[in-house]
């Protein structure tokens, strides 16, 4: 991030705005994911669930993801689901007129179809492919995205991988190499991302990972990245696995992205897990990213994470009277 971008989220934050949105503009996913947060009944607070909602299609689509963003203003952008590419033909539309306000904007999605290549060489934009492990797992897990078809579908574009380690991956020693390997050697792929996998509490289910399984992949990933050149993940990013923020009040991630539900309306908090996420065992890439910016000492003395603590307190002041503020902390439901 440049320096000039953080000034202005800075100054967002102190006028009570979040600088980061995320909107699942859809309900539809034509996977059926084992551990997915987004359709867990509990995701959206316990009512009504993602697939229940009322999502928009063609030309409301675009006009209320638009109204959204000219309302709210994001710098960041991110469009999740559900999957995207189920609307692709509204994406098409609506990326060009995203990018012309100066939003940066990512999509993720599962790659069960194909999408345009100059989404990958726009500066802006990020596209982001969901990996479950290697082929025999994330096959089985993933159809119909499968290996074969992510493949074809990604051919000739310019993308970044992303995939949650889980309990059963870290049972099995190199199973990161392996999968580095196989997706770095590929020219399409620009970086790669890990998570870990984040329970919601009371969660016992395989993907979780035991507390030898999180300290095993963390030292993985540290020392992958001096052999993976695009596992695009900064060392003090990685320890910060080890120490998860405690609550959402400590998260930064949570305390400046926005998370809007299929319907445009319904507000997903305190962050994109939505339901009763352990914080205890977050493996959220994002928030492990913010928290080792908040870590750093400017000048090696005063942290960022003091300044950034000020700067939500006068945002909150300033916005008390103001129709979207940030969400205090008294209103956060442990729910994406």
């Amino acid at each position: 991030m440049r320096t000039s971008e953080i000034i202005h989220a800075w100054g967002k934050i102190l006028k009570g705005e979040a600088p980061s949105l995320s909107i699942e503009i859809t309900r539809e996913c034509p996977l059926k994911c084992p551990g997915c947060y987004a359709y867990d009944p509990s995701h959206l607070g316990g009512g009504a669930t993602l697939r229940e909602l009322n999502d928009f299609k063609g030309q409301h689509l675009v006009d209320g993801v638009l109204e959204v963003v000219d309302r709210l203003k994001p710098l960041h952008l991110s469009l999740v689901g559900g999957d995207p590419l189920v609307r692709y033909r509204e994406l098409e539309q609506l990326v060009p007129l995203l990018l012309a306000r100066g939003i940066h904007v990512q999509l993720v999605t599962s790659a069960f179809r194909t999408f345009p290549e100059q989404w990958g060489r726009e500066a802006h934009m990020n596209v982001v492919v969901s990996i479950d492990g290697l082929q025999p797992e994330h096959d089985r897990r993933r159809a119909p995205a499968t290996y074969e078809r992510i493949l074809t579908n990604i051919s000739g574009r310019q993308i970044t991988i992303h995939c949650t380690i889980t309990g059963q991956m870290m049972k099995r020693p190199g199973y990161l190499n392996e999968f580095l390997s196989f997706w770095t050697a590929r020219p399409e792929i620009k970086k790669v991302w890990f998570s870990l996998f984040t329970p919601q509490i009371g969660d016992d289910i395989p993907e979780m990972l035991t507390s030898q399984e999180r300290e095993q992949a963390i030292s993985d990933m540290i020392g992958l990245r001096k052999q993976h050149r695009k596992l695009d993940m900064p060392e003090g990013l990685i320890r910060q696995f080890a120490s998860p923020p405690r609550t959402p009040a400590e998260c930064v991630f949570a305390l400046t992205t926005r998370t809007l539900s299929a319907d445009l309306k319904t507000t997903i908090s305190p962050c994109q897990f939505g339901g009763n996420p352990d914080c205890s065992s977050c493996g959220c890439i994002a928030s492990m990213g913010l928290a080792a910016v908040a870590e750093h000492r400017l000048g090696g003395i005063i942290p960022v994470s003091s300044i950034f603590k000020a700067s939500i307190k006068i945002g909150r002041t300033r916005s008390r009277t103001d129709a979207q503020p940030l969400p205090a902390e008294s209103q956060f439901r442990i729910v994406r």
